[in-house]
């Protein structure tokens, strides 16, 4: 469909009475897509969401504790009916057919319209074993059952912009794996885990981990499955941050991406990141990501049954538009944890990035180690558990694994997803507005104050408080600096009198003239 004049529908009327199947939907992306189906399309007959039982826990109790989060607060209290809407499946995206029971199986492909496949793990160490068998075997079982699904009118397979970075310039496009995906799935489960780990880094190549790899190969799985026999779309996000506005601004349930240095930065235990501080961050936030799924959804019911069966790719980047370098995001920081400082700050929030190993690797001693290990020391001392050691060990493997993205730069062209909105009738753009024009600043100020909401528990109301200990911190800053510098100076200059002997080969130097 395109330069769209004149849609037959609006959104809520396409997905009014459709039944959906959605995986990861008790994930970041998954729970705000939940909500925005049942709000802004409010007659949707249902969603079965697949939800594995953990640990002493049902699905129906962990779909329970989901909707006591803040995030569906607005939907309880604008259409508290629609909760009920919502049914948990027993199930496993790890397991061959998605360890779904026989009864639970016949009741999807005989009542499903549209499949979301959400589900992933996004955990950068994962062995490769594990992350094959999760997001690529995992997303192959969801084709399977999608090509089973008797109207099945679009199977949704949410990917990264990040799983080709083997190229610069992203394209919405498919692109061609780079190892066989059939294979890779056979290695997994047929291979030993210490074989697998040996031969990894090798395996993997050009990919920086065992992610984006397991990721572009899920890819092709949809691909080689579904194009040309069953309507299907790819979406891929670039690095998704906290809410913009929707349900609620700054909504997060993570420390990953920009968010973690915002916090860790505010918390004064973030001095410096193994980064180039010129690179820029191609940052969207969770709701836009959401909006623009739901959107290219409804945009594909109106293609031809030929288009229809074309795999559509959508790019949910910023592609440079209201991007930030890393060096300006962290300058930012400082600006916002200023005016909307966190409780409890260790130290002055402050530091810069650095593209050489060795200057980062000095700083991380000096700027993190030395002083967790005095804290974590007064910490034992005085009974309580040492903690500040561990977190910046975590800090430092995080630091150092992301360097790959935090030092290179990629293209994620987004044409397509621009027209997404602008094809939308005008009563769906007073809901779906992308905020392509957003203030950088209101995305970054909303994502604190939710991490300090949601993530930290702190109550904003404490800001005053904070604010009187963030001006102590920076006088002491100040001082500590000062007192750096004399000390300095008096080791260099005094104690060893390298003054006079300056002095005297200069006067040397001199005379001989």
């Amino acid at each position: 469909m395109s330069n769209l004049e004149c849609p037959k529908y609006t959104i809520p009327q396409y997905y009014s009475g459709k039944k959906l199947f959605i995986t990861g939907g008790t994930g970041f992306i998954g729970k705000v897509l939940v909500e925005n189906f049942l709000r802004f399309s409010p007659d949707i007959s249902k969603i079965y969401l697949l939800i594995r039982s953990k640990k002493d826990k049902s699905p129906e109790q962990r779909l329970k504790e989901m909707f006591d989060l803040p995030l569906f607060d607005r939907l309880k209290k604008e259409y508290p009916e629609n909760v009920k809407k919502v049914v948990p499946v027993d199930g496993d995206t790890n397991e061959i057919d998605l360890g779904l029971s026989n009864e639970s199986r016949k009741l999807l492909i005989g009542e499903v319209n549209l499949v979301i496949h959400c589900a992933a793990s996004v955990r950068f160490d994962d062995s490769l074993q594990k992350s094959i068998l999760l997001n690529t075997r995992g997303t192959k079982e969801v084709a399977l059952l999608a090509k089973e699904i008797k109207n099945i009118e679009n199977l949704v397979h949410v990917s990264t912009t990040y799983c080709h970075t083997d190229k610069k310039v992203v394209e919405e496009k498919v692109y061609p794996a780079v190892a066989d995906w059939r294979e890779a799935i056979k290695i997994a489960e047929n291979a030993d885990s210490h074989t697998i780990d040996v031969l990894t880094a090798k395996y993997i190549e050009p990919f920086p981990n065992t992610y984006t790899f397991a990721k572009n190969l899920a890819e092709q799985v949809v691909t080689d499955l579904c194009d040309g026999k069953i309507p299907t779309t790819i979406f891929r996000p670039s690095i998704v941050i906290s809410s913009y506005d929707e349900p609620i601004p700054g909504w997060i349930d993570n420390f990953n991406g920009p968010v973690g240095i915002l916090v860790a930065s505010g918390k004064g235990i973030l001095k410096t990141a193994y980064a180039s501080g010129h690179i820029t961050a191609d940052y969207v936030p969770v709701d836009i990501i959401t909006k623009g799924l739901i959107a290219g959804v409804w945009k594909k019911s109106f293609e031809s049954h030929e288009e229809k069966l074309k795999i559509s790719v959508y790019n949910g980047s910023n592609n440079d538009v209201n991007n930030l370098t890393l060096t300006e995001m962290l300058e930012m920081g400082k600006k916002l944890t200023w005016e909307y400082p966190l409780n409890d700050v260790l130290w002055y929030p402050s530091g810069k990035p650095t593209s050489c190993f060795w200057n980062y690797y000095f700083r991380v001693m000096l700027y993190h180690i030395l002083p967790a290990l005095l804290v974590d020391t007064l910490l034992w001392i005085i009974g309580h558990k040492p903690m500040l050691l561990r977190i910046q060990r975590k800090i430092y493997i995080a630091n150092v694994a992301l360097h790959y993205f935090t030092s290179q730069e990629w293209s994620f062209k987004n044409d397509k997803s621009i027209s997404l909105e602008e094809n939308l009738t005008p009563e769906d753009r007073k809901v779906f507005n992308f905020h392509r024009d957003a203030d950088p600043y209101e995305y970054f100020k909303n994502a604190l104050l939710g991490s300090k909401e949601y993530l930290l528990k702190e109550d904003n109301s404490n800001i005053p408080k904070a604010k009187a200990h963030m001006r102590r911190l920076y006088v002491l800053s100040i001082f500590a600096d000062v007192l750096w510098y004399l000390s300095l100076f008096y080791i260099v200059f005094i104690k060893y009198d390298l003054f006079h002997v300056v002095c005297n080969k200069i006067c040397g130097y001199i005379d001989l003239l």
